[in-house]
């Protein structure tokens, strides 16, 4: 049993030193995955000795574990956050498969007394509701604002508490009540982070559900839509199913290789098969060109011819009656203006 327990020790702190190297890598890169997959390989063998070793029993209390084993606790807890950083093509399944180890850590801490009163709270009520578990449960702003202060105050705290334990484990006289605050100290903020944890998986799992339940259903075509497909498509045969010859004819070629007509067929001429293709549904019917267009338009006065600006002739010299009425129709003018002086009619200008 001891040859054991050391073999899973062994095995547990070499998952751990790796653990910490998985942070230094991009979580899309292959070396990301394939660590990520050694990883949950070598947490779940570690989870299969505890269990063969029955490290730990209902039948004991926190005294009746050794101080090396309570490191252990973590293991479902230290899996189910691989599992959950782990996107491959059934997210799904990994997702339940996270909550049901994090669940699993949680009867285990609180079993030998580790929750909070508060962390015995949200517990039970995860247990009541384990599909729309929520931390901050209140709908009350400030409420919220109130737990979220105290939980990140609190994971401070243990972090603190963390770091100053591992530092004086790396003491050479450090004593075994010292090791164990340390462990306690683990399974204390593992606890804090659960919560939050199943928090983004219950939310997480409901955005799946309802993206499957929106997810449009698209069958594939049936036999009849892809004949009906190709019956409408546009074909230049002759014995085509939408020709007059490839009526009442299930196929087969149009001549011999002799040349010998095998199936009745007609040849058009271009014009003819312009006629008939215009008169099909949604086609406007030309009935002039539009050069012809024009010439009708212009002939009916629609089209005027230059812009109106052109200037005017000047009056024939030898045509006395001509540049006698251009001369009359300028003194007219001249006569008109000095009788109507510049801005005479504008009311706002008089004195």
């Amino acid at each position: 049993m001891e040859a054991s327990d050391c073999s899973l020790k062994e095995l547990f702190q070499r998952a751990k030193s790796q653990e910490a190297e998985l942070d230094q890598l991009e979580p899309q890169t292959e070396a990301f995955k394939a660590r990520l997959q050694a990883l949950t390989d070598s947490f779940e063998q570690c989870r299969q000795l505890i269990q063969k070793l029955s490290l730990f029993s209902s039948n004991e209390e926190l005294e009746d574990i050794s101080t090396n084993d309570i490191q252990y606790l973590t293991v479902d807890y230290t899996l189910a956050e691989l599992k959950n950083r782990s996107y491959g093509d059934d997210r799904l399944t990994a997702l339940k498969k996270s909550s049901e180890l994090l669940e699993s850590f949680l009867t285990n801490v609180d079993h030998y007394g580790l929750l909070t009163s508060t962390d015995r709270k949200l517990y039970q009520r995860f247990l009541e509701s384990r599909t729309s578990f929520r931390v901050l449960s209140s709908n009350n702003p400030e409420e919220k604002r109130k737990i979220k202060i105290g939980r990140f105050q609190e994971e401070k705290a243990l972090k603190q508490k963390l770091e100053y334990l591992r530092k004086e484990s790396r003491k050479s006289d450090i004593d075994e009540e010292t090791i164990r605050d340390l462990y306690l100290a683990e399974v204390s903020l593992a606890v804090n982070r659960t919560f939050s944890s199943l928090d983004s998986i219950t939310q997480e799992l409901e955005i799946l559900s309802h993206m499957r339940q929106a997810a449009p259903v698209n069958p594939g075509p049936t036999p009849d839509s892809r004949e009906a497909a190709r019956s409408t498509e546009y074909s230049d045969r002759l014995d085509g199913p939408n020709t007059l010859s490839g009526l009442g004819r299930r196929g087969g070629p149009l001549l011999s290789p002799t040349g010998k007509p095998l199936q009745p067929f007609t040849i058009v001429g271009k014009r003819t098969e312009l006629q008939q293709g215009v008169f099909k549904p949604g086609h406007n019917l030309p009935t002039m060109s539009i050069d012809e267009y024009l010439e009708e338009e212009r002939r009916r006065g629609g089209i005027i011819e230059g812009t109106g600006d052109e200037p005017k002739p000047a009056p024939d010299e030898d045509d006395m009656a001509e540049v006698d009425a251009a001369t009359r129709k300028a003194r007219e003018w001249d006569e008109f203006v000095e009788a109507n002086p510049k801005g005479a009619g504008n009311s706002m200008n008089r004195g």
